[in-house]
């Protein structure tokens, strides 16, 4: 299918603009939102996630590749919530209390979501009562917490006892990265799981859901 390719190679290419004229074009020609995702976005973020590990890509093609992503789904989303179409998991992400550093955490959310996740984003600086408000309203499989400085890693302790002590532990997979963060600490806090990289988070989520 000749959008699929074109929307596969503008995402790889970080071509927002191309992406958004490929994507429009698809659903003016009747093709399906999963479709698109599961034939075209998928495998376009896979790829880059790919580039990314064997260092031909870096952080700015990432974004930019994240960007030309999001860029489709914005268009696809109004349609699947009109046919009550659902992605395969949903998932809350957020960067610590304290820590202001998204850099990395959006480039996690923008892989996830053009691997064909639901993604929550509470942004920045976000509190444990925020993390645990945003699973009893949403009910996410999994949350990611991102903490890009040693001294705001205790919150993601934090915020893991707080969903203990809201009850909600046992209803989610948290998983934690970011620079200091290493699976040594992961297992300490209790965390589901830890992964170095945004390519490295996807896949961990795959492994989590096929284990279910």
């Amino acid at each position: 299918m000749a959008q699929s390719r074109e929307l596969y190679e503008a995402i790889v290419n970080g071509d927002a603009k191309q992406a958004h004229a490929v994507t429009q074009a698809a659903i003016e020609a009747g093709i399906g939102p999963m479709t698109l995702i599961s034939e075209s976005m998928i495998p376009a973020m896979d790829e880059v996630g790919r580039l990314f590990e064997e260092e031909e890509y870096f952080v700015p093609e990432l974004l930019l590749a994240g960007r030309a992503m999001k860029g489709a789904m914005e268009l696809l989303r109004p349609l699947m919530t009109a046919s009550g179409e659902k992605l395969s998991a949903r998932v809350v992400i957020g960067t610590v209390k304290g820590d202001l550093h998204d850099i990395g955490k959006n480039i996690v959310a923008s892989m996830l979501e053009g691997s064909g996740f639901e993604v929550i984003d509470l942004g920045a600086d976000v509190s444990s009562e925020a993390f645990v408000a945003a699973v009893k309203e949403r009910k996410p499989q999994f949350v990611c917490l991102s903490a890009l400085l040693t001294v705001t890693m205790p919150s993601m302790k934090t915020t893991i006892d707080a969903l203990g002590n809201a009850g909600l532990r046992t209803q989610v997979k948290v998983l934690v990265g970011g620079a200091p963060v290493t699976m040594q600490y992961a297992n300490e806090i209790g965390a589901d799981g830890y992964s170095e990289n945004a390519s490295g988070a996807v896949g961990l989520i795959r492994r989590l859901l096929e284990g279910a």
